[in-house]
């Protein structure tokens, strides 16, 4: 600005633009972008759940019988198990970490045996009995390892619970020394991150003593 120009007064460029009416016309512009950007969202974006899957080559209709109900849906070969549970069945207990079969957050039951659902193509299990954590118990009656958890605080961010809880769970049906070290190697594929390992060993020891 040149020391004769008043303090409110706009400075033309080349194309008759001043730095006022650029402003202006910058932010009307980012208005209706963000206008058009919600009503394409509103257009596009369907209920969870509720999308129909995309035609692909190969697509199957799989049988699966989840938490005692079984459901017959036409999905992509490539499906993991986890995925069908989160996004197809809305079963959302069961967390998606690593997605690598590395911290046993996607930990559910299948045939009563533990197994990491990301690693597992839901067309492998048609037919098997999958428990998740949505059918270990429920409100008011809890199974013996959630009542537990909660007895002996054992999670902190909760993230990685319902993957503990059900390993836990089939941890009492599998062959695993008294001490809490011989939980703790049987609970050494569950990764918490908050490091509430002494209490989930105190949870799982409770149940075990009953």
């Amino acid at each position: 600005m040149s020391e004769h120009q008043p303090a409110g007064a706009t400075q033309p460029d080349g194309a008759g633009f001043s730095r006022r009416s650029f402003i202006s016309k910058a932010g009307a512009a980012a208005v209706v972008a963000a206008i058009d950007a919600r009503d394409i969202m509103a257009q596009e974006v369907a209920p969870f759940g509720t999308i129909k899957p995309p035609d692909v080559e190969g697509a199957l209709y799989v049988t699966l019988r989840v938490n005692g109900t079984e459901s017959r849906l036409k999905i992509d070969p490539r499906t993991t198990l986890l995925d069908y549970l989160r996004e197809t069945l809305e079963l959302t207990g069961t967390k998606k970490g690593c997605d690598h079969g590395q911290c046993g957050a996607c930990t559910v039951h299948v045939n009563g045996r533990r197994v990491n659902s990301c690693l597992s193509l839901a067309a492998m299990h048609e037919g098997d009995d999958i428990t998740t954590i949505e059918g270990l118990g429920e409100p008011g009656k809890l199974h013996p390892m959630q009542a537990a958890f909660l007895a002996c605080d054992g999670y902190q961010c909760g993230y990685c619970t319902s993957g503990q809880i059900m390993s836990a769970a089939a941890l009492l049906k599998e062959p695993c020394g008294p001490n809490e070290a011989d939980v703790k190697e049987s609970m050494s594929g569950n990764i918490c991150r908050c490091g509430a390992y002494p209490n989930i060993v105190a949870a799982i020891q409770q149940v075990r003593s009953r």
